[in-house]
């Protein structure tokens, strides 16, 4: 290829002003606001804007087999679990999805929430088996080829941690940092009900106890009801295997339960006819009521939604349109209706749902907004298929009080301060 001269290069600069102008000129009136008068600035930012030949187009580009495993751009080397510095990342340990910097529905599962109570074991599948005991005709013991004979089926659901977030004041910078213990993704496995089936349920069975393989054996108990219903034992994610973070070989999918009772590296299945009262359904995810009492076994996820753009962290670049948009989801079914507050909740507008609105699962809504440059408190609220409302922090608090740790499901506000810089307006 021939060098460019300086007099090409002139030429370029010259036909780039003018293409740059007159791509303004027929730019629709919704977005003339934030791009008039960009041209010549866009112009100076470098010679690999239209209409040169930029530099990648020069030399050909990396081929195919030097990343067996695909990788994400260099250029988003940013968007990656968010885990917090302040906590001790142990044993105990969380990383949260990026959900401010994701589209759609379904979560990669590398940004793929985490949360596990023993470290991540290794584990060699060809080793591990799933025992199936108690209250049962023919106690089992089932190897991964086992479970894999079975029929097999996929289905899009959300998995959420019930601490997500705290209850009080909701703090955090990013739409990570407050709901960020929430994922949604495509799993592949089989019916649990089908392999209850295999062995034969007695009598009075009115639980199965969930233990999984991790050091903390993380038990849990679940309701016969849910085990008949549509619970599954998965070993597939978005159409690859389990990532050892999500429970590799095998896992229990409970859609809509708390993702505490999605029991990771499924080892063993325990049928009864009373619950276990583990420590994680005792002195954790129980909560505190203010008359002293305390809920246990709340199991589900109630309706709730949070805008991830403009959301904290993010800033507004000029006045005119804008989409806002977000996420929202139930435990208890379907998405019915969002509606979304541009002026702290005095009113409210009915958002767009965005296909596919599936049981469980996230969905994405959408409200076209024009912003006058004014400051502005912008929030959401969810509405599911059982008629429930998203409540804000206030309603909630005023039911459970402050000791409660678990199921907040409360409003978020965001504030969009004149300058477009956006924050966690509850930390106002």
């Amino acid at each position: 290829m021939t060098e460019p001269t300086d007099a090409d290069n002139d030429l370029a600069q010259t036909s780039r002003r003018r293409f740059l102008h007159g791509g303004v000129a027929i730019g629709g009136t919704a977005l003339a606001g934030g791009l008039v008068g960009r041209g010549d600035a866009l112009a100076a930012e470098g010679d690999n804007l239209p209409p040169n030949v930029p530099e990648w187009m020069r030399v050909p580009g990396d081929p195919m087999g030097s990343q067996p495993y695909g990788t994400p751009s260099p250029f988003e080397k940013n968007v990656v679990k968010n885990i917090s510095k302040n906590l001790p990342q142990y044993l105990s340990a969380s990383g949260r999805t990026p959900l401010q910097d994701l589209d759609g529905i379904i979560t990669p599962n590398g940004l793929f929430y985490e949360r596990h109570h023993g470290g991540v074991p290794t584990i060699d599948p060809a080793q591990h088996r799933l025992m199936l005991h108690g209250l049962v005709d023919r106690p089992m013991v089932f190897t991964m080829d086992d479970i894999r004979r079975f029929p097999s089926q996929s289905r899009i659901h959300f998995l959420e941690c019930s601490g997500n977030p705290v209850y009080k004041k909701p703090y955090g910078k990013t739409a990570s940092d407050l709901v960020g213990l929430l994922s949604c993704a495509e799993w592949t496995g089989v019916s649990l009900k089908l392999v209850l089936q295999e062995a034969g349920l007695q009598p009075g069975a009115k639980w199965v106890v969930a233990e999984g393989a991790d050091a903390a054996a993380l038990t849990r108990s679940i309701p016969i009801e849910k085990c008949l219903d549509d619970a599954m034992l998965v070993y597939s994610q978005n159409g690859e295997r389990l990532r050892p973070q999500q429970g590799y070989p095998l896992r229990l999918l409970l859609p809509g339960f708390e993702g505490n009772m999605n029991v990771k590296w499924l080892r063993r299945l325990h049928v009864t006819a009373e619950p276990a009262y583990s420590r994680e359904e005792t002195s954790k995810y129980t909560d505190l009521m203010p008359d002293g009492s305390a809920r246990e076994f709340t199991f589900y996820m109630e309706a709730k939604s949070i805008i991830t753009r403009p959301s904290g962290g993010q800033r507004l670049a000029a006045k005119g349109f804008h989409e806002i948009t977000g996420i929202a989801w139930s435990g208890h079914g379907k998405i019915r209706q969002v509606d979304v507050s541009v002026d702290g909740g005095e009113n409210w507008q009915q958002a767009q749902l965005q296909e596919p609105i599936l049981t469980r699962a996230l969905t994405r809504f959408r409200l076209p907004w024009h912003w006058d440059g004014s400051p502005a408190v912008i929030q959401s609220r969810a509405i599911d298929e059982t008629g429930y409302v998203q409540p804000t922090l206030a309603e909630l608090l005023a039911v459970r009080g402050d000791n409660s740790f678990y199921h907040n499901n409360a409003i978020w506000p965001w504030h969009v301060a004149a300058d477009g810089e956006v924050t966690n307006a509850a930390n106002a």
